[in-house]
């Protein structure tokens, strides 16, 4: 697993097809756009109170129009659920640990969903070593490392702020 990825934000690095990268996005209230297959939609959180349910209910709607819910079987219904608490865990680390986010960004394959949160944070998320489960907090990131196929951060050099983005198998 890294921490870390030389790649920018939507783009998981070369494929074997050779096709990469997400070139579209779609503003809150817009519909979905798709490229390929892949389908999109993000919302602007800055400033926003209720961020936590805002994404979940932001999410939620996102999984719906994609196919994800209504779920016909408890391994389909898992999934969806995973995605919800992984965007859960990365917009409360974003609000606790970086001046809360900025953005949410959504995109769906038929492989993978990805979960990007953007904030204007300096830290470095990471899960706390060695992970105490019967301890209170600190639970997030270990979370995120345990439930995704992989999860990093990106830096834009010369800006404030980082993406904390994390990649989730799509259900059978």
């Amino acid at each position: 697993m890294s921490t870390t990825r030389p790649y920018p934000p939507g783009d998981r690095g070369p494929e074997p097809s050779g096709a990469s990268g997400m070139s579209e996005t779609a503003a809150s209230g817009v519909p979905p756009a798709s490229s390929g297959g892949r389908q999109v939609r993000s919302v602007r959180l800055e400033g926003e109170s209720g961020v936590v349910p805002l994404a979940r209910d932001f999410t939620r709607e996102a999984l719906y129009a994609w196919g994800w819910l209504p779920a016909a079987t408890a391994d389909r219904r898992a999934a969806a659920e995973d995605v919800l608490l992984v965007v859960s865990e990365l917009v409360t680390n974003a609000c606790l640990h970086a001046e809360g986010p900025d953005e949410l960004f959504l995109a769906c394959d038929n492989k993978v969903i990805r979960v990007e949160v953007s904030d204007r944070g300096n830290g470095q998320p990471a899960p706390r070593t060695p992970h105490r489960a019967g301890r209170p907090g600190g639970h997030g990131m270990f979370i995120v490392q345990r439930l995704c196929l992989d999860w990093g951060v990106v830096r834009t050099p010369g800006a404030a702020g980082k993406t904390v983005w994390a990649e989730l198998g799509a259900p059978a």
